[in-house]
């Protein structure tokens, strides 16, 4: 009776080796599936991006200003408003570097029934690996134009390109090559000190700004 009693233990150690075989595989699958999942895609590259940031780098000021913003989002078109002719007249006169960092936040597209918000960010990125300048004032345009709806198509991105004056993106918009990238970006929103995280963000030489409408109190009393 010994001998099949040594079987029945190999068949046991067999099947052990077998669970835990599959085992190892699945949870190696799991990692593989998570960082896919979360891979940043095609990453944009450019004289006017910051490959560490990812973002667009407009002017040379020894002050840092961070913008996080979504092309859709009602209070960012608001904060171009208010704030964006001072930011632009501070990245003329050489006191800031104005950093864009393009997100697009899925309850908004959720809620308006459209992909707007990351194709429109995928877009800027499209010409930012040619021209940031020419990114800012696509920028500038898009966040002025009161978007609501499904939002400007394609098309109608590159001819926005166009008269900001870069062309030969039609494929990297149509293709949306840098969506994947825009959700990586968007998961980095700075946390405001209430634990919350949106946008506009607004963030100066390493500080959460809370806005209150104010630009000088925002702004510029906070420059070197």
């Amino acid at each position: 009776m010994a001998a099949p009693a040594k079987k029945n233990n190999y068949f046991a150690i067999w099947i052990s080796v077998a669970v835990v075989a599959a085992l190892v595989l699945i949870g190696a699958l799991v990692v593989w599936m998570n960082n896919a999942a979360s891979a940043p895609g095609a990453v944009p590259e450019g004289p006017g991006i910051n490959t560490s940031t990812g973002a667009i780098v407009v002017g040379e000021g020894s002050n840092e200003v961070d913008v996080w913003f979504d092309f859709y989002c009602p209070h960012c078109q608001d904060f171009e408003d208010v704030y964006g002719p001072t930011l632009d007249e501070l990245v003329t006169s050489g006191d800031i570097t104005l950093n864009l960092h393009p997100v697009a936040l899925s309850g908004l597209n959720a809620a308006s029934g459209t992909d707007f918000s990351e194709r429109s960010a995928s877009a800027l990125y499209c010409i930012a690996t040619q021209d940031a300048d020419a990114a800012y004032a696509f920028s500038q345009t898009l966040l002025t134009a009161d978007v609501t709806g499904a939002g400007p198509t394609d098309q109608e991105l590159i001819d926005l390109a166009a008269d900001a004056g870069v062309t030969g993106i039609d494929e990297c918009v149509t293709d949306r090559t840098y969506v994947d990238f825009v959700a990586t970006q968007t998961r980095e929103i700075p946390t405001s000190p209430e634990g919350g995280q949106g946008t506009p963000t607004l963030v100066i030489n390493g500080e959460y700004i809370a806005l209150t409408g104010d630009v000088n109190a925002d702004i510029v009393n906070r420059l070197n």
